[in-house]
């Protein structure tokens, strides 16, 4: 895999700069509130996003959150470099969006807007550890494409990871895409959430064929993305088009294609997961940073892997320090 990353060591994650909101709540908020169990639902005013804020039962967490920012935050825990691009509010919940980058060593390459206040995600944990998700976009929602252009984020980037979620922002994901291109990176793009794909398929195909060398998805979203349920098939549509392919079928491991070979990663842990909140940000986290410090795909899976299980245990997406050091002892 050396060939895609210039012998560079940059991991650039692009995204919705966004706070994280956890609660736990059982399956009736769900549906009394009309949510897609496992989806994204966006929410369009933070107005709406108090109220339904106003129904949760308990005291929320809140973190430094966002697809992108997580996985490169966890890079930035695993001692790897690590960029964020992103646009942001100026007020009380973006200076804790900086503070979370800052904690991980991130390098922040944020547009700052005095128009929107920063965005956030309410993400409901119901009893079975599944996440779901209400997303007021904010600030974010207001990038746009010629801020990208001007940007120097993506000088010198081994990766360039794109979140799903920036379908939504078609203009955007293009130019941020082109621009990665142009700066010689290899572009990985994680599939997000199926409701994503639903709503973007077409357009996604698209983009994929044109620009994107990695490809991550779940079980979900490789159905949506595919319209197989057939797992050998869908890696093999995931794969027809990029040099590395990724499906992720929870605890029982992923299945990652490249080059015509195909190889088995297990799950790793056995405790039951707490919240899977930014399990697949996590597991990105490892795969990433351990495809550009040249190790094989086994064992750039096994820390995803890894990273994706310790994150289970706990809620949202921030991994404490006992945790990064057993997932450390891997890289030993």
């Amino acid at each position: 895999m050396n060939h895609l990353f210039n012998g560079r060591k940059v991991i650039v994650g692009i995204g919705s700069a966004l706070v994280d909101i956890l609660a736990h709540e059982e399956e009736e908020f769900l549906v009394r509130t009309g949510a897609a169990k496992g989806g994204m639902q966006l929410v369009d005013h933070h107005h709406e996003l108090e109220a339904l804020l106003s129904g949760v039962s308990g005291t929320p967490s809140i973190v430094c959150g966002g697809s992108a920012c997580n996985t490169v935050m966890g890079v930035g825990r695993l001692g790897g470099r690590g960029r964020f691009v992103g646009k942001c509010g100026t007020d009380d919940f973006g200076r804790r969006f900086r503070e979370g980058l800052d904690a991980c060593n991130i390098e922040a390459n944020l547009i700052h807007c005095d128009v929107n206040p920063t965005g956030r995600v309410l993400s409901i944990v119901t009893p079975d550890a599944q996440r779901s998700m209400f997303t007021f976009l904010g600030a974010s929602a207001l990038a746009l494409p010629e801020e990208i252009a001007r940007s120097t984020a993506f000088d010198q980037a081994a990766v360039v990871h794109v979140e799903g979620y920036l379908l939504f922002n078609p203009d955007l994901i293009r130019m941020a895409l082109s621009r990665a291109r142009d700066a010689g990176a290899a572009i990985s793009l994680d599939l997000a959430a199926y409701t994503v794909v639903d709503q973007s398929r077409d357009f996604l195909f698209e983009l994929v064929e044109e620009y994107v060398d990695i490809l991550i998805a779940n079980e979900d979203e490789a159905r949506a993305y595919t319209g197989e349920t057939d797992e050998a098939t869908a890696l093999a549509i995931l794969a027809e088009h990029t040099e590395v392919a990724v499906l992720k079928v929870g605890e029982r491991g992923s299945h990652i294609a490249a080059k015509g070979r195909t190889v088995r990663v297990r799950a790793m842990g056995n405790g039951p997961a707490l919240d899977t909140t930014g399990a697949g940000d996590l597991w990105a986290s490892g795969f990433l940073y351990g495809l550009v410090h040249g190790m094989s795909l086994e064992k750039a899976g096994e820390l995803g892997s890894a990273c994706g299980y310790e994150v289970c245990q706990v809620l949202g997406a921030q991994i404490p320090e006992e945790g990064w050091e057993r997932i450390r002892k891997l890289l030993d």
